[in-house]
């Protein structure tokens, strides 16, 4: 399958954190860059897509920040995947096989959907199906089980100084 932005990553890395966040909580931009070690012009690019795709809300002004738009078990990892990297299909058929040489022409031959696009295009659906199936909530069940417990808290008291 296709390589997936760095983009995405970033993404589902922001959103854990934004997951974590106290109601009425937000989180500046800047605070998600400095946890993450990425700058700020970056993340706030892939920031501006999860809020256009309603995954987050940004608040505006001197105490604005971000925080989710939607519990945590309503956001899909294709739900990021899309909004980062957008709903086209990964494979695209160019038609190839037409270029052959001697091809045949009569038009009944290329009516069929090429077999290796018809093949492509099936494990798309799958890829995409496990990726919906699989939620932000997740990924919080996972942080908790996983998360080594010197990082929790030194991310939670960066998150505790920078939250509005």
């Amino acid at each position: 399958m296709r390589r997936l932005g760095d983009g995405v990553e970033a993404a589902l890395h922001c959103l854990l954190v934004l997951a974590g966040l106290e109601e009425g909580r937000v989180l500046p931009g800047k605070a998600l860059a400095e946890i993450h070690g990425v700058s700020e012009s970056y993340l706030l690019k892939h920031l501006r897509e999860l809020t256009a795709a309603g995954l987050i809300e940004a608040v505006a002004g001197p105490r604005g920040g971000y925080r989710l738009a939607r519990e945590p078990v309503a956001v899909s990892l294709l739900d990021v995947v899309e909004a980062i990297d957008g709903r086209e299909p990964t494979f695209v058929c160019r038609e190839i096989r037409r270029n052959c040489p001697g091809k045949s022409q009569d038009p009944a031959v290329w009516r069929q959907d090429c077999f290796i696009k018809t093949r492509m295009m099936a494990a798309e659906r799958v890829w995409r199906d496990a990726l919906r199936a699989q939620t932000l909530a997740d990924l919080v069940a996972d942080g908790e089980r996983l998360i080594d417990p010197e990082n929790r808290r030194i991310v939670a008291g960066h998150v505790e100084k920078a939250q509005r």
